[in-house]
């Protein structure tokens, strides 16, 4: 291979887009930009109060460019000729109601402010009342199809989220000739696609997320849908029937995104799929290794072989499906509805006096305002993290949940909140943080729990993402608790990183992922050890922990 070949790995992300340059042949990160979503950062279309969260394609439009723009800046122009590939990876579930042109309806003139025409968000949780009826239908029906989406279909998902959109926008309702995924939408859109019906569907997506599997013939019938809801009738005929692994090429670059990238028409697009499937690749994972890519949430990644998990089939997770991560591999998906965002809530809760009274402050200067509000919210975490780290675990009563937005896994319930409890007049934001930290880890090991309760073996952990790579007192919080190694992935964009070894795969510079994975993987660069002093305490807060959730289950608040 050409050691001059390169490809542009996109990670959508849940503030912004990361686009990375990588040298096809070693791997390495030659550049890389982050662009933030302009409407989003602003608040636009959201309504945190009743967790409706949702983004404008506008967004992800006006991002991309700007980000890949900057790179040629950094770079120089002239290394865009080399690009031979791009990957793409998305949030998910994240669905968009789109015209028979597979164009989102918020891109048109009578939808561009309806936040029902725009992506419904991972973390978008309206549609808590449509997933309870898609479950109790499939507990009914006479084929379970949640069998192979853990047994429970969640409000993160993509049919409870149609549905609900469905119900509450006659507009949408009439307009919405089909529905696509944002990790299938981004490829169509840069290969010029006009016609849904040729949109490469993304495996991942329609395996995890959509009631897709090659058991059932696909999606489930027609007549499953008209049952759920009659506005549902016809809609699986507009979808899909196909999937593809990301390995494949959805097209080429069209003159339109040619021209906006500053590249070429001869570029490869890889079929997408969503950002922690090609963080787990990124990320090197190993047959029976957790991939745990740790950032506003977590998604847990397994893979294995068919042929060795059998007929086993795992309650409570979000989904195995055939390919899903690596093609001809068995992937397994879990996760964690909140982890960075636990942190980042007590953050902005204990930071309100200082935006709302320094903010208003007479005694200051705007310029002195901005300035300590700034050095104080950049201060808040790394500080409660070397306070938190001093605490004896033993000395604290307090003791959380972690369900701020619900749990994901395992048994996926949205309903859930978040709980801190055993606090006393000494419990101080330093040991409150602790036990939001500790709680993050003890919902990381029901997790391990679960998959070893099910007869599939965890043989190592590795950390992925911005959590894995800036906070030691997490990890090695995690490490003690879990009684296990953590190994951390060098790179710092993994989800990119995976989405460019996709991309040099379908453009065919690689015969397989593992052989790109194996050339263009970065490693290791740490490992969080437990501490065997703690290890026996922490078994013992851990079924604190696992009682508190039980009896707050019961409680339904």
């Amino acid at each position: 291979m050409s050691s001059d070949k390169l490809l542009i790995g996109v990670d959508y992300g849940t503030d912004s887009v990361r686009t990375v340059l990588i040298n096809a042949s070693t791997g390495q990160e030659l550049t890389s930009s982050v662009a933030y979503y302009p409407r989003w950062k602003k608040g636009l279309f959201c309504k945190a109060d009743i967790n409706q969260w949702r983004q404008h394609p506008l967004d992800y439009i006006e991002s991309l460019t700007s980000a890949v723009q900057e790179m040629w800046k950094q770079v120089g122009p002239e290394q865009a000729s080399k690009v031979v590939g791009i990957g793409v990876d998305t949030t998910g579930s994240t669905p968009v109601a789109v015209d028979r042109h597979g164009t989102p309806l918020a891109l048109l003139d009578h939808f561009v402010d309806n936040p029902n025409a725009m992506f419904v968000l991972w973390r978008d949780h309206t549609s808590i009342k449509e997933a309870e009826e898609i479950n109790e239908l499939c507990r009914n029906w006479q084929v379970d199809y949640t069998k192979y989406e853990g047994g429970i279909y969640s409000s993160e998902w993509f049919w409870a989220k149609i549905l609900h959109v469905l119900r509450e926008d006659q507009d949408v309702y009439k307009a919405a000739y089909s529905w696509v995924e944002h990790c299938d939408w981004i490829p169509f859109l840069l290969t010029g696609g006009k016609n849904v019906h040729q949109m490469k569907r993304s495996r991942c997506a329609a395996g995890h997320k959509a009631l897709w599997h090659s058991e059932f013939g696909g999606l489930p019938p027609n007549h499953f849908f008209v049952t759920l809801d009659p506005l549902l009738d016809g809609l699986r005929g507009r979808l899909f029937d196909e999937t593809y692994t990301s390995d494949q090429a959805a097209g080429h670059l069209c003159h339109e995104w040619a021209d906006k990238l500053g590249l070429h028409t001869d570029v490869i697009v890889a079929v997408g799929a969503f950002d922690a499937h090609m963080g787990a690749v990124g990320g090197e994972i190993q047959p029976y290794y957790l991939s745990k890519v740790m950032g506003t949430s977590t998604c847990d990644m397994l893979v294995a072989p068919a042929s060795e998990v059998g007929d086993t089939v795992v309650r409570g997770i979000c989904g195995q499906v055939d390919g899903s991560v690596i093609p001809g591999m068995l992937g397994l998906e879990a996760g964690q509805s909140a982890f960075g965002d636990v942190y980042a809530w007590f953050k902005e809760l204990i930071a309100w006096p200082i935006t709302n009274i320094i903010g208003v402050s007479k005694l200051l200067s705007e310029e002195h305002k901005s300035a300590i509000i700034e050095e104080a919210l950049e201060k808040i975490i790394p500080e409660l993290s070397s306070a938190a780290e001093a605490i004896d675990p033993a000395a604290s009563s307090v003791i959380a949940l972690d369900w701020l937005n619900g749990r994901r896994t395992p048994d996926a319930n949205q309903n859930l909140k978040g709980v801190i409890a055993g606090l006393g007049l000494g419990s101080d934001a330093p040991k409150i943080f602790r036990a939001l930290v500790e709680a993050t880890c003890y919902g990381a090991r029901t997790i391990v729990d679960r998959f070893q309760e099910e007869g599939i073996e965890i043989r190592g952990i590795i950390g992925l993402g911005g959590v894995a790579k800036k906070s030691p007192f997490v990890m090695q919080t995690m490490a003690n608790v879990l009684n296990r190694p953590i190994k951390i992935a060098k790179s710092e964009q993994t989800c990119a990183l995976g989405a460019s070894m996709f991309a040099a795969t379908a453009a065919g510079l690689y015969t397989n992922i593992d052989s790109a994975k194996n050339a263009m993987g970065s490693g290791f660069d740490h490992e969080y050890t437990p501490d065997p002093s703690l290890t026996e305490l922490y078994d013992r807060l851990y079924k604190k922990y696992y009682a508190l959730g039980r009896a707050v289950e019961k409680l339904e608040l």
